[in-house]
């Protein structure tokens, strides 16, 4: 297991934060499968994502940063998001966790779900899900380490590089006596 990291800070995203987020994110985008979109962002297109976590409910953002003086160096976020866009799936949401690739292996990812699931631990919310696609072999442990099971998966359902990727499903039951 990868050792955590220390002087890392989780705290929730705010706007200052917005132009870190979106190079680890754009990183994704440009050099991996892990995420579907094609297209790297400016900062101004993801504010709107940005805004959609508020500090408080089930829709959160957190990030890790290191250092606290000066400008800090953001490592990584994780976020919870709908699952689906109808009422019925307001007790259930999708998370994921995006690391900057220096901070990859330090333990970043572990320190920022467990913030999150502990933010989230009050709030009305049954399950988590998280899709992963194929394969990252540290994204399934990070996922099963913290009781995901994996429940299905799509085959070659998202196209990117010229090739097909698979994504598998997890979940994991949230709230009082799951």
């Amino acid at each position: 297991m990868a050792q955590e990291p220390t002087e890392v800070q989780v705290r929730p995203g705010d706007e200052a934060d917005l132009g870190a987020l979106t190079e680890i994110y754009n990183h994704y985008v440009r050099e991996t499968a892990i995420t579907f979109d094609t297209v790297p962002f400016l900062p101004e297109d993801r504010r709107r994502w940005l805004l959609s976590h508020p500090k408080d409910g089930p829709h959160r953002l957190m990030v890790a940063q290191a250092g606290n003086s000066g400008k800090p160096d953001i490592l990584g976020y994780a976020t919870s998001g709908p699952l689906r866009a109808k009422p019925a799936y307001a007790t259930s949401v999708e998370v994921s966790v995006y690391c900057d690739p220096r901070a990859a292996g330090r333990g970043v990812g572990t320190l920022l779900y467990r913030a999150l699931f502990a933010a989230l631990e009050d709030e009305d919310l049954h399950r988590a899900y998280a899709g992963i696609a194929l394969p990252n072999a540290a994204s399934v442990r990070l996922h099963e380490r913290f009781g995901f099971r994996h429940i299905g998966t799509y085959a070659e359902v998202g196209r990117k590089f010229h090739r097909y990727w698979d994504v598998a499903w997890y979940e994991l039951p949230l709230g009082p006596g799951d």
